[in-house]
Parts: structure tokens; sequence; C-alpha cells
């Protein structure tokens, strides 16, 4: 999913996808290497300001479109998508700062002449140069670092040292005493040079009154939006030849080893996109805070992610992908070039882990109040709040508000909205909304197929408390294979005899309830042959034996299932259906682990861990506090992104999948830093159950396998992203 969602973006990005495939294809931009790094305005730049893209951000009163930085973020991707060349990039930078910084007579000065079709560049360093002077006119002497677009800019904002601070200020490339000197760039698409100033003269009022964190925040939130274009196009590109490129008589894409790899792209690529549209979202919220920690973590999360994705797709097209004749070498340039532009990664990681310290990241979803439903769950959980747990979850189930997406009597039959209401009211109470675990992946099942029997017994139980479930699918020679799966259940007079055995039984050694996939038939393709039980967790024949993990816990178990008795009311669905039954547990399955927060239970938050460290160590660890941060902050974006999708009238897509694989990867990364910021003290005291520091941090460790195991292994999930999203073909056998 790209950087925009809603109509009118999908609109802005195909006018400028027919825009480029029409007026830059990338054959006619190789013709115009050398003029685009001359600084000569390309051919197409009038039309881009006929359309209004280079002004889309400005304001109306000085000629602009008077959209946001999203929309300009939505047009700036595309552009990288279609590898247009010329100035686009630099003039929007350039005009965005004077907009967001200039003082009222510059903006009035320099906006327009934006509007108008000026070119434009920005310094985000200031070299050598150096300002002085106090009064109305400053002087302005040495040489800039190399600048994307100075060649052929009309405007240039450019960073000085005046004593020791970092000023920014608009001037006119034309102006006495200014020059440029023309470099060659790794980018072959556009300009780049150093300017040289001698005492060139510029009025005070051409100043900007910007931080240098400001401008950099605002100035790399454009470049990422630019690389993901970049990299979602290598993502796509190599995607296709996967799927037409055979070895060894069938396609690459049918090996597992490029599946994988094809899967991890399109994951990388959605983390990245979500964390620069929080940023965009930022940039336009007019918080320099907010801006400047979500800018942080998208400079942490896409700027080296994004060269990376293009030199990983490079090596999907083969050896025909290090040829000059393919066009991903370009790309590949124009994205190192950002990375070398906007500043160090390990500096935009540290300023992500110093802001993680003193900032949360505040966002809105434009969600529609209903004052009169808001009004009716706060006091429904003010009264339950004064009752102790069993009978508070008692009445929250009865009034609707342990699972409010279910239908009446279950619940409110809520849409999204309702639910994020109800969300927000428990966590102005202070008090956690009740969860039945399990029973959440269990209960939608017997809800759509179940019977009415069924759901009188089993679901109003459930969320009141009374029942806990456990799922009887994965088995020892199975696993994630649940078409695989040999546990049989043989018809009987009055119901069903299940034998078998199944393995990694979250809570079954305290669960009242299974649900259960048995083969009832064996003559049939192996998804048919399967159907769907309740079973009794207390039934003659049932046994469950714990499991001890590498924490030394015992949350999974081993379920002997011995001749047990399942009576015909049990059985969901008709004989034959489980599959199709057991695919509404599996969704709600992966919706629900892939919508945990990233910073689960019984896991450090790392900005605590690092708060308890001494000033040097804390300095030391501010970089790796930021890539973790970053990436918190990229899947709690991913996610809020399936929650305004939902919201704007749009089904949701592929989130909860990418969500699920990514976050797993995550928290062990996390977990695993966090162990090491304990030292010493991390070798001691993990089995206890009341360990504390180093020990805590080493159990939340040794329990990061059931996240990558959990819910289906990784591996399996890159299968089904490889297979199920992106069309890739099974492989052969």
């Amino acid at each position: 999913m790209p950087i925009g969602i809603g109509a009118d973006h999908d609109a802005l990005a195909d006018s400028l996808a027919r825009f480029a495939a029409r007026t830059t294809p990338v054959h006619r931009t190789r013709l115009q290497f050398a003029r685009l790094a001359q600084g000569e305005r390309p051919d197409h730049w009038n039309q881009l300001v006929a359309m209004g893209i280079p002004s889309l951000h400005l304001a109306e009163e000085f000629g602009g479109s008077g959209a946001g930085v999203l929309e300009l973020a939505v047009a700036l991707e595309q552009s990288g998508h279609g590898l247009v060349p010329g100035p686009l990039l630099p003039t929007v930078t350039a005009s965005a700062v004077v907009q967001a910084h200039g003082s009222n007579a510059a903006r009035k000065e320099w906006l327009p002449r934006f509007a108008e079709g000026a070119t434009g560049a920005c310094g985000l360093e200031p070299g050598t140069v150096t300002l002085e002077g106090d009064g109305d006119e400053i002087t302005v002497s040495g040489t800039t670092v190399p600048i994307l677009g100075a060649v052929g800019a009309d405007v240039l904002v450019l960073a000085g040292r005046c004593e020791a601070t970092i000023v920014w200020f608009v001037v006119s490339a034309g102006l006495d005493g200014i020059s440029c000197t023309v470099e060659e760039g790794v980018d072959l698409t556009r300009d780049i040079g150093r300017i040289q100033l001698s005492e060139a003269r510029i009025p005070a009022d051409h100043i900007l009154g910007a931080l240098p964190d400001e401008v950099a925040s605002l100035a790399v939130v454009l470049q990422c939006a630019e690389a993901v274009g970049i990299a979602r196009w290598a993502q796509e590109t190599s995607l296709a030849y996967a799927k037409i490129r055979e070895q060894f008589g069938r396609p690459i894409g049918s090996f597992q080893a490029i599946k994988h790899k094809c899967a991890q792209l399109f994951i990388r690529l959605e983390v990245l996109t979500s964390s620069v549209w929080d940023a965009a979202l930022a940039a336009g919220a007019g918080d320099p805070q907010q801006l400047a920690l979500a800018a942080a973590r998208a400079a942490t999360v896409c700027r080296r992610e994004a060269v990376d994705m293009v030199l990983d797709s490079l090596t999907l097209l083969g050896g025909i992908g290090n040829t000059w004749e393919h066009d991903i070498h370009l790309y590949w340039r124009r994205a190192a070039s950002l990375l070398a532009l906007g500043g160090s990664p390990e500096e935009w990681a540290r300023r992500a882990g110093s802001l993680a310290l003193t900032t949360q990241r505040h966002t809105a979803l434009g969600l529609e109040d209903r004052p009169e439903f808001r009004a009716t769950v706060s006091a429904t959980i003010a009264e339950a709040a004064a009752l102790d747990p069993p009978a508070a979850q008692v009445l929250l189930a009865d009034r609707g508000l342990v699972a409010p997406h279910y239908p009446a009597p279950y619940g409110l039959s809520a849409d999204t909205a309702g639910q994020l209401i109800v969300a927000e009211e428990f966590d102005r109470a202070g008090m956690a909304q009740p969860t039945t675990v399990i029973g959440e992946w269990a209960l939608p099942s017997i809800l759509q197929y179940g019977t009415e029997d069924q759901r009188e017994r089993l679901v109003a139980p459930t969320l009141r408390g009374e029942i806990v479930w456990c799922q009887l699918f994965s088995e020892p020679g199975a696993g994630s294979d649940l078409a695989s799966l040999t546990t049989f259940a043989t018809k009987v007079a009055g119901g069903w005899r299940i034998d078998g055995r199944k393995v990694w039984t979250s809570s079954a050694h305290e669960a009242h309830w299974g649900i259960c996939l048995a083969r009832t038939d064996r003559d049939v393709p192996k998804h048919r042959g399967i159907s769907f039980f309740l079973v009794d967790m207390n039934a003659p024949g049932v046994e469950v034996r714990p499991l001890r993990e590498a924490n030394g816990d015992s949350m999974f178990n081993e379920v002997a299932l011995d001749a047990v008795f399942v009576p015909d009311a049990d059985l969901v669905g008709a004989p034959g259906e489980g599959w199709k039954v057991a695919r509404t547990t599996l969704a709600n399955e992966r919706v629900a682990m892939g919508t945990i927060p990233v910073a689960g239970n019984n896991r450090f938050e790392p900005v605590e861990v690092v708060r308890t460290l001494d000033p040097v160590a804390r300095a030391a660890a501010l970089p790796a506090l930021g890539r973790i941060s970053s990436g918190t902050g990229a899947l709690d974006a991913l996610a809020r992104r399936s929650i305004f999708k939902r919201l704007s009238g749009f089904t949701p897509g592929v989130e909860a999948s990418v969500l699920k694989a990514a976050s797993a990867r995550h928290i062990t990364d996390a977990a695993a830093q966090v162990f090491e910021w304990f030292g010493p003290e991390a070798a001691i005291g993990s089995l206890g159950p009341d360990v504390a520091g180093g020990g805590q941090a080493a159990k939340a460790y040794l329990s990061t396998p059931s996240l990558l195991i959990g819910g289906g292994t990784l591996e399996v999930q890159l299968n089904v992203i490889a297979e199920q999203i992106l069309g890739l073909p099974r492989e052969q056998r």
C-alpha cells in the first residue's frame, strides 16, 4: 500500500504515474544525463508546474494549491517510483522550508516565485559558510557542502554559521557574489553542486527563523517519501521478474528461498511506508516536537533500508540487474544519493533515541465522536470499576463491552469507530478491557458456523470469564501444516470418537473447552476431510501434559486424545467443513496477534531501561534505543493505517499478516538489545517467578521463541505472504 490512503491520494499518484510514463520514461532520461548534470531545466518542468505539483503544498495566498505535506509526500513517492528527473525534490524542499520558517517578507517575496515555476535547492549543512552583521544587511562568505539541485536552482536556501549558531537564509542564485561549481553526481538524473559565496549581501529579513533540527526534520521527511517510491519500484520489479524468470524448468519464484526474499522485501516496504506516512502526518500537524520525533524515526527506519532494499531487489534480478542497461542501478544511485545527502544514519538514530526519552508520539485518527454512545460506555465502565474483577467482567459482558464488535446479545455490533471509542474509554478509566484470550479466536467460528445451542451454551459464559478456551490444532508431526493432521474422528452412535495428539496448546492446563480439528474422511483431498469439533477438556480420555519452555515456564501443553467422545451437538458446521470453519479462527488469530502492541506483556519497555543507565552508558545506548523505538513507531503506524482504512470505509488489506511477521522479529531484536544493556546482571535469576532487573530481561529474551513460532512460524508466514498476497507460485514437488 502506498503512502497515500484514499481516493484523492490515489488520483494524485495516478496522475503523476501517467505523466511519468508519458513524459519522462527512463529510456528518454538516459539521453539527458549530461544536460541534467549541468542543471538545465528539463523539458517537462513547465508541464509539472502547470499541473501544480511543485506548488502543491504552498498556501493559496502565494499561488499554491493549499494541500499539506502528506499530499506532497504522495507526489514525491510517485516521482521516485517513476524516476522523474530534474529539480522537483530540491525545489519543494526549499519552498517548504521557506513557507514553514520564513519571515512574512520572505514568504511574500519567494513563495509566489516558486508557484510560478522557479526552481530551488536547500542545503542541510553549513560547510564553511559564515554570516556577519546584525543590521539590515548580512554579509555571507564560504563554500557549501554538495547540494542537490544547486546547479540549476533559481532560489537557494542555505545554511551558515553566525558565531556558534547555525542559521538558514534564502537568496537568489543570481545575486552578486554567488557562484556554483558543478559536481559529478551519483544520481545521474539530476544535478549537484557546491555554492561559493564571496561577501554576498542579503537583507536581514531573508534569514529564516528555523532551528537546525527543524529544517533537517522537514527535509528528511520529503527525502524519505521519495525513497519509498524508489524502494516500491524495486520491489515490484524484482517480484515481477521472479514470476517469469525460469531456472531448472520452473519460475524462480517457486523456490522457497526466492519466495521468502520477495516476502521480506514486501514486509520491509510496508513498514517503511508506514513510518514515512506517520512522519508526513506529523509534518502537517504544526507541532515541532511531534515532527522532530516522527521525522527522526522515519529517517532511522527508511533511509538506509531503502538503499538496501534496492540492492536486494537487484540481486533477485541476477546478472541482468547488474548491467548498465537495466534501470535498477539508476534507482539504486538515486537512493544512495539521498542517503549520503540526508545526514548520518547513526546521528538520526541517536536523535530518535534521545527524543524517545522525552517525547511520546500522539496521533489522531479523525474519529467522529458519538457523545451518547461514549457516555453510556463510560458510565458502564465506571460501574464495573467499583466491582471485584470477576463481577466486573460479568457486568461488562452482559452490557456488550467485552467484545463490542459481536452481534447482540453478545456485543453491540460496534463498527470500527465504536470499538475505538470503547477502547478509549477503557484507557481513560485506567482499566484493562477484558479479554477471552483463545476465546477471541474460537468464538467467531462458533458465531458464524455454530448452532443456536452452541452459541447459547458457550458464547456468553466465555465473555463472562466462566469458560477458558484452548486451541487443539497443531500436532507433533504437522505443526503449521494443518492439512496434514492425523488426529482422526470416527463416527459412533450419538457423536464422534477422537483419537490423536495435539501439541503447543496454549493454556490447555486451565482450559474448559478446546476447538479441535480432526480428520473425518481419509478418502478425499486433505483439506476436505477435516471437521471442526468442540472438545470438553474434562471429558474422559483427555490428558494434558505441560511442556516446559526454554524460559522455564509451562504455558504450552501436549494434549492426548484417547477415545474421547464428542457428541454431535459439539460438531461445528457439517462434517468435512472443518477447514472452512478453521479459516475463520485462523484469520481472527492473525488479526489478534498482529495487532498486539509491539511492546507486549512481561517485556521491558526499552525507554525505561535506558533511563536507569548511568549517563555514560545512556549516551552510548541512544542509537540502539533510537532504532528500537523507530521500529516500534513504524509498526504502530502500520496498525493505525489499518484502522484508518476501516474508518475511511476501505477494506483492510495485508496489514495483519505483515504486522504479525514484522512484530515478531522486531520484539525479538528489542528483547536481545535490552538483555545486552543489563550486562552481567542479565546472567542471573532468569527462571524465578519474581525475577527483576537483569533476570527479567533474560527471561523476556528467553520467551521470544513463542513470538517466532506461535500462530504459524515466521517461515510459514512468509510463504503465506508470498503465495496469497504476492501471487508467487507454490513450490513444485
